[in-house]
């Protein structure tokens, strides 16, 4: 901010387009002005574009905590490009601590609340453009359909991932932990090996370090072209982090100078690049359901289905975790999602002529940044085209008399799975982790949990806690598991979640009963269960819909207006479609 300059006359000078004309310019503003003086605003800032830098900075997670520094680096770049940066908070739930309770209801409400209370500020306040930053899991869907409601210049800010842990001479992540949790139950761990890894799982700022879902959404914030290339890797401790700050303010104010809003580079292809990076580097099931709400806001026709598409004819070429072993630094240390995003566009697996926020197309800033191939590398966890992990993508969405609207898995093991037999139900989350808790789980199980959806949690919990037990007993593999909720991001195995449409709205997982036979067919996409179509239809008839478990606040209301979540569990009601 500059100093104090002199006079006494109003402001003018800046054009009568921008939004925050409306409280800058002419004689009847001076009382707005004032306000503004009051900060320490002059003159100069007052005939600047006006930038908002959304921060989510808290401290109640690691991937927040050190976010007031980052959105500083945001506004100092932003004054140095000639705007007027304006800070101001908004709220975050830390994913892995409100995981496992029912504290984790809170998680996908909070997407919505950060973009209602962003879109409401950016609105209320006039501003010209935003810097939107995002930590944890839901800030970054939040921030971006914030920034494509308020179609106003924006850049996305990722505040970067932690850094492994070490224990018994190997890294670790939170995933280790929460699977330790399920050895532990097993036999298989001690308890103080168990302290030992809590101990070290987490050794300071950032985002969980796999390629779970903050990590896979800040990827896809550079294939959409919310961020400019290389903006996603750098870790949350290391000074290229503030450097992408500051060059991301700086960009903010070059967008509402050159009036490139989310309308003007959001598209169908670009979407499509999203699906094409979240697949290629085995991405979180979650980013379904956010690029699902993403494109709903931005008016753009995407269906549950391309994510099969897309998966068809781009293969996996990133061993991360949870499936693999490495973390998003491995990446960053081997130039980052660049990397990735040149392979796929080398072989025509991106749209090249999608626009980004830079106002290049695609193309133009990966030759602008000129990333390293990956036949280069010596980086045995990156993949070829040409020889990749597997054929095809990560995601693979399932469909079949169980789950008519869609069912959402990512392959993290072996290629081919078909898996049958009899169900054991489990009406939610928490009776499900006391009988995996219990030791109960044996080798073929399948394992149903309903009224976990969107409308029916409400919220639609992660379920990390689970999928990690079951894994931590050594079953990820041989045991399937589905729910109309969510699994986290850090879930590997054969979990299945989405199942939509839920139970609380009548979907068919509501009519499954312990030992009806399931059929899980990876190979041709199938979720399915050995009854006829009259037989749900009867089973449903008898049964009565539950109550809402909760009647006022804010988890009755969102929960009243979730729509499914193969339409992104949309609250917005523009964005919801009438299928």
């Amino acid at each position: 901010m500059s100093q104090e300059s002199q006079g006494d006359s109003p402001v003018e000078g800046k054009p009568d387009d921008l939004p925050s004309s409306e409280v800058t310019e002419g004689t009847e503003r001076a009382p707005h002005r004032a306000m503004f003086r009051a900060m320490g605003y002059d003159d100069e800032d007052l005939s600047s574009p006006m930038i908002g830098v959304a921060n989510p900075a808290a401290d109640i997670t690691p991937c927040n905590v050190h976010l007031d520094d980052v959105a500083e680096s945001a506004y100092e770049g932003v004054d140095e490009a000639g705007g007027m940066p304006i800070e101001f908070g908004t709220i975050t739930i830390s994913d892995a601590i409100s995981m496992g309770h029912e504290g984790m209801k809170a998680s996908l409400i909070s997407r919505e609340v950060i973009a209602d209370s962003v879109e409401l500020v950016a609105f209320g306040e006039r501003m010209d453009g935003l810097v939107t930053i995002g930590g944890c899991d839901k800030n970054m869907p939040g921030m971006m359909m914030a920034a494509i409601r308020a179609d106003l210049p924006s850049v996305f800010l990722y505040g970067g991932s932690i850094m492994p842990g070490e224990h018994d001479g190997r890294e670790i992540t939170i995933q280790n932990v929460f699977e330790g949790v399920g050895a532990v139950a097993d036999g298989d761990m001690s308890e103080d090996e168990l302290d030992e890894m809590e101990r070290n799982a987490c050794p300071g700022a950032g985002a969980c370090g796999g390629m779970f879902t903050a990590n896979t959404m800040s990827s896809i914030s550079e294939a959409i072209g919310f961020a400019p290339l290389g903006a996603a890797s750098p870790p949350a401790e290391h000074h290229g982090r503030y450097t992408v700050a500051r060059e991301s303010g700086k960009l903010a104010v070059e967008a509402v100078e050159k009036g490139i809003r989310p309308s003007d580079f959001l598209s169908r292809e670009s979407f499509e690049n999203a699906i094409a990076l979240q697949v290629a580097v085995g991405g979180s099931t979650n980013a379904v359901l956010h690029l699902l709400a993403m494109a709903a806001e931005a008016g753009v026709d995407l269906d549950v289905e391309d994510f099969n598409e897309i998966s068809r004819r781009t293969p996996k070429i990133a061993n991360l975790q949870p499936g693999g072993e490495k973390v998003m630094n491995d990446l960053h240390e081997v130039g980052g999602v660049p990397v990735v995003l040149r392979e796929l566009l080398e072989h025509d697996l991106l749209h090249g002529d999608a626009l980004t926020v830079t106002g290049e197309t695609m193309a133009e800033a990966l030759e602008r940044d000129d990333p390293p191939r990956i036949s280069d590398l010596d980086a045995d966890f990156l993949h070829t085209v040409d020889d990749p992990i597997h054929e095809r993508g990560a995601i693979r969405i399932l469909t079949g008399n169980l789950a008519p609207e869609g069912a959402v898995i990512k392959i993290t093991g072996e290629d081919h799975l078909h898996h049958e037999g009899p169900v054991r139900i489990f009406e939610n989350e928490e009776n499900a982790m006391k009988y995996v808790q219990e030791g109960r789980v044996e080798t073929g199980d399948v394992i149903g949990i309903r009224n976990e959806g969107p409308r029916g949690g409400p919220g639609m919990r992660e379920m990390l806690g689970v999928t990690s037990a079951v894994a931590g007993q050594g079953h990820a593999e041989d045991v399937a598991l589905f729910t109309d909720g969510r699994f986290s991001g850090a879930t590997r195995g054969f979990s299945i979640g989405h199942v939509a449409p839920e139970a609380a709205v009548g979907g068919p997982i509501a009519a499954l009963e312990d030992g009806d036979t399931v059929t899980i067919d990876i190979d041709d996409l199938e979720l399915s269960v050995d009854l006829s179509d009259e037989e749900i239809e009867r089973r449903l008839a008898e049964r009565d819909l539950p109550e809402p478990q909760y009647t006022s606040g804010v988890l009755a209301k969102y929960g009243r207006d979730f729509d499914s979540a193969a339409n992104g569990a949309v609250t917005n009601p523009a964005a919801k479609r009438d299928d």
